[in-house]
Order: structure tokens, then C-alpha cells, then sequence
């Protein structure tokens, strides 16, 4: 393995294996490079074995890129037992082999937010929409900062979580009687048992000898602690992040937790990696002088070898049409003047009510263009119906399941019986599917309900035997005909939606059976996971695209040429923000669509925005203005304030940038 190819604080980092090491990794600057480095160290000098070392990321795409970058450091090496995955993988494969210690079965199912808020819908029935989702993130926010039920009551300072914390407690004895988990109980549910068995956490400790977690600052307090008592008194671990790419507190991250480890490991040591291998000289000073603005727990300033590259450009629109109209003109006749490829470009917005216009544009170009941070392929109808079912064959307690599975399609059992057998399962205190079983059914459901619900149960059985012994396409295939769901989804949609919806069904098909093939897995192995999975685990290429995506989607991922579009007050950063007095996350944010660059970056905002059917005037963000005095200007007017008083500091500053850049 040769070190050689790293800079000197990329190797330091590397090599440092004598206590707990932060890696201040700024964006661009070779973090992924330096985890699998490390890993590939630590099997070939320190004498590691692949299955000691844990490899902690954020996203599935990651742990297979982890994992690929691995494999090319180490040609050979058998790396099968090697832990790269999710945090929420992790805590999964905790669960599943400590499930006895937790009163769950190992086949437990896993629930996705929307099962999530069914539950909680069941157990809350006069709450709408809205409540119901502020009931869940309060919920949410209860388990990510492993609060209990009992302490939840004594938290609550509104009437709302006063609600949530008695809903949270009927909603904890629901899941066990589905036997299942929502997503936050697969980091909360280690932790307190790490934390009541100690001789289970000895044996974790010495399972996982070296942790590595990419992108720190996105942990929440229950996955810090998680890492905490999997490191122990050894404290061997890498935590490798970026506080000025802390964007996640809205979903409970905690950047406090860069602090914290410096509380915790008072012999930690922290290296710096400042060096861009991104973009050009002009964006990092750009995004220098604008992360300079925010309070800093650690002070960094990135550079590179890129050569001084072009000024960061700022264009003004009349409107977001007119906006949009520019943007993609501009990034049309970019590409033909340097001869580049459709998918060298980004357009970066701050929500994803933005890429309607831009979307409209492009299509009228007949420019092909993809879209990140919409719809999952695991949200669509036709996939969670078949996951319902998979679902069903791992766990029959999943009640969620078994209702889904037994209603699409549709095969004889509706309302009525689901009422009758619901009402059996209540008294027997069981699952729905043990109902249908059992010797009281004819006593709550006429002989034709009582013959549909057998005959459904008898082909779950039959797909359960088949799904831990067979190859996962043969079982499939077979399943897919024996409920004959083509014809059903061409009864039942217009042709062109059942065709999409088909189509949909056939990759996820073809895409489960090949990593059953890949992994050497059954179907009711792989089953255990698909709620972890992500499509985004597809190494497919989209081809030769525009790229659209929200600001913290675009996360991770880097361009030739950027339009960062919107950057008005109120936007980027957010209203919202603005009052929450939570301005420094938005710089962050704006920070992270800048250094998305590599070669070109340009800067819009629009005089006026439709709100509705009312026009209302915008003004240019607070952000521009920090950027520095090396932009290029063009376009209309700067827009006055609309609060004369207020930012009168602002629109100077802006003013006075306005004067000093040549117009173009």
C-alpha cells in the first residue's frame, strides 16, 4: 500500500493510531480517500482482521463506494466480513443477534416512517395531517435523544407534547406487538441494552475493535453514544467530519457533538485537511469569506493547486421565470463553447418547490435532466406493495403488513373480515395472521372470509419455505404470477400508469434477485434488510444529465459548473430561519452548494417571486454580500430592503460590492 499518494496530513491521519483522532476533513479535501487508506493500513501493518473494523457512513452509496476503494487497496484480501455499512445497518445486525436480550424475534420487522405514522394514526384517531406528523417528529425527536416514555411525560412543555409523550407510550407497546421497530429504536434500542448487559457490550467491544464514522458532524446524540460505548475505554476510533458541513439539525444531528468529543477524549487529537482537490482558487475564496462569518469551533481555511480558476459570477433575474430562462440559456451555450457533457452541470436550489421552472425550461431545450432529493423508489405505491408481503413472510406479527399484503391486490378480504379476524386477534391477544389460524375463527368470519384469509395465510406459509431455500429470483418470479399482480395493476390503473408501475416492479425485481446473486443471500435474508436498502444502492448511471437538486441533497457530490439558484432573503437563508435564529445553518448551507464547484459557479436571484397570485419584491441574501468583493456582477438592479431599517448595514455592503465589481 503507498502512503506516498497522500499529503502529509492525509498520511498523519492515516497512521495515527495511539487514541481517539478527529479528522477535520473541509469539503473536497479526500476524507473517503483517507477512511479506506486507513482501513487498508490497518489490515496490512497493525494486524487487523476485516471483521474488527467497523466502517460507519450515512448512506448506503457511501458504504458501497467505502467498500469499492477498499477492495482496489487490497487486491485479494478476502474483505466479505469486513463492517462497512449505516449507522442504522449497524444497529440492525446488533439487534437481530441480540433480539432474545430485547424480547423480539430476529425476524422483526423494520418500519419505515409512513408504517410509522399508520400506527400512530391508528392509535391517535381525531388527529389530522398536520398533528400527526408534529406528534411523530416529536416522537422522533424523544428516541434520537434516548428519551423514554416515562421521562417524555415530565419533558413535555406544551399541550402537544403532552400528547405526544402519552401517544409515545402506546405507540412503544403497539410496535412490540407487531414485533417491530421504527427506524430511531435501531440506534436507541443497542444503546440501552449496551447500556443495562454489560457482558453484551463486551462481546460487541471485542467484535469491533476500530471504528471509523464518516461525516461526524451528522451524528445525533444516540448514535454518539452508540460509537461511545462501541469504542470504550480503548477509545480507538476515527471520527472524520466537517463542522462547517453540519446541515442536518432539522433531523436531529447534533454538530454539539464535535464539542462533546473533545469533553469525553480530553486525549484526542485533531487533524486538519485543508487541502481542496475540488475546485478553484476563486470559489474557496468565495466560500472562505462566507464560512468566516459563523462562530468556529475549529478554524480552517481550504486551498488548492487549481489554479486561480474564474470569478464567481452573480446574475439578478426580473423573476424566477426570467431566472430560469437565464440559467439554462447560459449553461447551453456554456457547454457548446468548452464542448462539456450535459451532466458537468448542476442547478442547486434551496427547496424542491424551485425546480418546477427550471424543469420547464429544460424540457422545452429537450435537455435530459435528473432530478435528487424527490420521491424514493422505495415510497411508490407498487414497491411498498410487494415489500408488504416480503415483509409479511419474514414476520408474521407485522399486523401493518398482513393488512396491505392481504388487500392488494385484492383476493376476497375486506373491511368486514379484516374487523372480524382484528376482533379475534384482540381477544387471543395475537397477530392477525395467527388469527386466521386459529380454532375460534368460525365463530367471527362466515365460511367465504374464513376460506380467503386460510387460503392467503397458506401462500405466505408457502412463500416462507420457498424464500429460505430457494434462489431469490426463482421465488420471485413465481410469487409475482401466483398473485397475478401484472393483471391486477392493468385492471386497475389506466395503461400508461400500469405500465410505469410494471416497469418499477420489474427493477426492483431484477435489482433484488441480482444482489441475492452478488451476496450469496435468500430471499428472506435479503428481506431482513430491504428496509435499510436504499435504490440508491443501484450502481446505475443516469447517462448524460443536467443534474437538479436541493441544496442538501446535492450533499457529498461535486460538478464541473454549479447555478446556485435563489439565493434571495427569505429563501437562502429561510424565513423560517430567520426567526428561529438558526442563520449559521443556512451559511452552512450555502457553504455546501458553493464547494460543490469545481470549475465555475454562478450565483442568481430573483427582484420579485409570485407568491400565490400576489408578486411580492425579494432582496438579494445577507449571503452574497459575505462572499467577498472578487465576483462578477450582471443583471438588473439590487433590490431595496423591504424593511428600510432593517439590513440598512446589509444593502450598503451589497451596494458598495455592486460599485467595485465591473458589470458584464
Amino acid at each position: 500500500m503507498k502512503l506516498n499518494t497522500l499529503n502529509p496530513p492525509q498520511r498523519e491521519a492515516v497512521k495515527y493510531l495511539d487514541g481517539p483522532l478527529l479528522v477535520l476533513a473541509g469539503a473536497g479535501s479526500g476524507k473517503t480517500r483517507v477512511i479506506a487508506q486507513k482501513i487498508a493500513h490497518l489490515v496490512e501493518q497493525r494486524g487487523f482482521k476485516p471483521e474488527q473494523i467497523a466502517a460507519i457512513t450515512f448512506t448506503n452509496k457511501a458504504a458501497k463506494e467505502m467498500r469499492e476503494r477498499v477492495r482496489q487497496l487490497l487486491p485479494g484480501q478476502p474483505l466479505e466480513s469486513l463492517n462497512v455499512s449505516t449507522f442504522h445497518a449497524l444497529g440492525a445486525r446488533i439487534l437481530r443477534q441480540e433480539a432474545k436480550a430485547l424480547t423480539l424475534k430476529p425476524r422483526f420487522s423494520i418500519f419505515d416512517a409512513a408504517d410509522s405514522a399508520s400506527v400512530l394514526a391508528e392509535l391517535a384517531k381525531e388527529a389530522d395531517k398536520a398533528r400527526l406528523k408534529a406528534l411523530q417528529w416529536r416522537i422522533s425527536g424523544w428516541k434520537n435523544a434516548l428519551v423514554e416514555p416515562n421521562e417524555a411525560l415530565s419533558l413535555a412543555e406544551d399541550e402537544l407534547g403532552l400528547a405526544a409523550a402519552r401517544l409515545y407510550a402506546d405507540y412503544e407497546k403497539a410496535l412490540r406487538a407487531y414485533q417491530a421497530v421504527d427506524f430511531d429504536d435501531l440506534i436507541r434500542l443497542p444503546v440501552r441494552l449496551f447500556e443495562g448487559e454489560a457482558d453484551v457490550l463486551l462481546r460487541w467491544q471485542g467484535k469491533l475493535q476500530y471504528l471509523l464514522v464518516d461525516e461526524y458532524q451528522d451524528t445525533n446524540r444516540s448514535q454518539y453514544r452508540l460509537m461511545r460505548l462501541i469504542a470504550g475505554a480503548r477509545a480507538a476510533f476515527t471520527a472524520v467530519g466537517d463542522d462547517d458541513q453540519a446541515i442536518y439539525a432539522w433531523r436531529g444531528a447534533d454538530v454539539e457533538n464535535l464539542r462533546i468529543l473533545q469533553t469525553d477524549f480530553p486525549q484526542l487529537k485533531v487533524v486538519k485537511l485543508e487541502q481542496n482537490y475540488r475546485s478553484t482558487t476563486r470559489i474557496l475564496k468565495a466560500a472562505n469569506a462566507l464560512i468566516g462569518n459563523n462562530q468556529k469551533l475549529f478554524e480552517k481555511r481550504l486551498w488548492s493547486e487549481h489554479g486561480h480558476g474564474d470569478a464567481v459570477q452573480v446574475n439578478v433575474a426580473r423573476d424566477n421565470e426570467q431566472e430560469a430562462e437565464q440559467v439554462v440559456m447560459k449553461l447551453m451555450a456554456h457547454r457548446f463553447e468548452h464542448r462539456g457533457k450535459w451532466g458537468d452541470y448542476a442547478i442547486l436550489y434551496r427547496g424542491n418547490h424551485q425546480a418546477r421552472v427550471f424543469e420547464q425550461q429544460l424540457r422545452n431545450q429537450k435537455i435530459a435532466y435528473a432530478i435528487s432529493g424527490g420521491q424514493s423508489f422505495f415510497d411508490k405505491a407498487e414497491i411498498k406493495d410487494l415489500i408488504a408481503w416480503l415483509r409479511l413472510v419474514a414476520n408474521s406479527d407485522d399486523d401493518p403488513a398482513f393488512i396491505r399484503a392481504a388487500t392488494t391486490p385484492r383476493r376476497g378480504i375486506g373491511a368486514t373480515t379484516l374487523e372480524g379476524l382484528g376482533r379475534l386477534a384482540g381477544v387471543r391477544h395475537a397477530s392477525l395472521f395467527a388469527a386466521a389460524f386459529d380454532d375460534a375463527a368460525a365463530g367471527y368470519l362466515n365460511p367465504k372470509q374464513l376460506a380467503a384469509v386460510r387460503e392467503f395465510g397458506d401462500l405466505v406459509n408457502k412463500l416462507e419455505w420457498r424464500a429460505g431455500r430457494e434462489p431469490a429470483r426463482q421465488v420471485l418470479e413465481d410469487f409475482l404470477r401466483a398473485i397475478a399482480y401484472e393483471a391486477w395493476l392493468f385492471d386497475s390503473c389506466d395503461p400508461r400508469e400500469a405500465e410505469t408501475k410494471w416497469a418499477n416492479v420489474r427493477d426492483f425485481v431484477d435489482w433484488l434477485s441480482k444482489k441475492g446473486e452478488e451476496e450469496n443471500k435468500t430471499l428472506l435474508e435479503l428481506t431482513q434488510t430491504v428496509a435499510l436498502i436504499s435504490m440508491l444502492d443501484k450502481a446505475e448511471d443516469g447517462g448524460d444529465q443536467v443534474q437538479l437538486a436541493t441544496l442538501h441533497a446535492a450533499k457529498g457530490l461535486e460538478f464541473k459548473h454549479v447555478f446556485l439558484v435563489g439565493v434571495e432573503e427569505g429563501l437562502l437563508p429561510h424565513r423560517e430561519s430567520i426567526e428561529a435564529g438558526t442563520l449559521e445553518e443556512e451559511r452552512r448551507l450555502m457553504y455546501v452548494g458553493i464547494t460543490r464547484a469545481e470549475r465555475s459557479l454562478a450565483i442568481s436571484w430573483c427582484e420579485r417571486r409570485k407568491a400565490g397570485k400576489e408578486w411580492r419584491a425579494c432582496e438579494p441574501s445577507r449571503f452574497i454580500a459575505e462572499l467577498g468583493d472578487d465576483l462578477k456582477l450582471s443583471g438588473g438592479r439590487a433590490a431595496e430592503p423591504a424593511d428600510r431599517t432593517s439590513g440598512a448595514a446589509r444593502l450598503a455592503q451589497m451596494k458598495a460590492l455592486l460599485a467595485k465589481s465591473p458589470s458584464a
